[in-house]
């Protein structure tokens, strides 16, 4: 069986959910970003139960099916973000095609009407949150980071992140206040 949650946008995400749910007794084949699968069918009560627990620390179980389509988009996103994003060599409609074998329009449009955002500018903000992160960290160039985010020149990423921010890469840098978004909160 398959729970989709809401929130779980990262490996400590993952193990956070998958110790909660170990506590609660439940046998788990695989945790994923978005997805938890359980060995055995569980009982509403027992899904009540996982909710209420899941809730204390964040997350949220998806039961429609347009909230799990869209929480499989931004998990998505946030794996390519996070870890493939020099890996493609596709367009991103394709890449969510590709990933979720449906037609991308309804996908698009799914996730404006939901979101309030296109799919675009909400990619866009995710990494414009992971160049705040790299210039923050301070082990990158913003060179290093235009080409490990896969952007065509430090130029593309600095009219970005001037646009989505009002602050330049190199303002941001020399204030490092907290400027930064949790991801579950864009």
């Amino acid at each position: 069986m398959k729970l989709y949650i809401k929130n779980m946008v990262c490996n400590r995400c993952k193990m956070v959910v998958k110790s909660e749910l170990e506590k609660l007794g439940l046998q788990l084949l695989s945790v994923e970003l978005g997805e938890v699968e359980i060995l055995t069918t569980i009982s509403e009560e027992q899904i009540m139960r996982i909710s209420k627990k899941l809730e204390t620390i964040g997350f949220e179980i998806l039961n429609d099916s347009n909230s799990k389509i869209i929480e499989k988009i931004k998990t998505i996103l946030i794996d390519l973000v996070q870890n493939k994003n020099n890996d493609i060599n596709i367009t991103l409609s394709d890449y969510l095609i590709q990933n979720l074998y449906q037609d991308y329009s309804k996908l698009s449009n799914l996730f404006s009407y939901v979101e309030g955002i296109s799919i675009e500018k909400y990619f866009i903000n995710l990494k414009i949150e992971k160049v705040k992160e790299l210039i923050v960290y301070d082990e990158l160039s913003l060179s290093e980071i235009a080409d490990f985010l896969n952007y065509s020149s430090v130029s593309h990423l600095s009219n970005q992140f001037k646009k989505v921010t009002g602050f330049s890469p190199s303002y941001f840098k020399k204030i490092k206040e907290s400027k930064r978004k949790e991801l579950d909160q864009l």
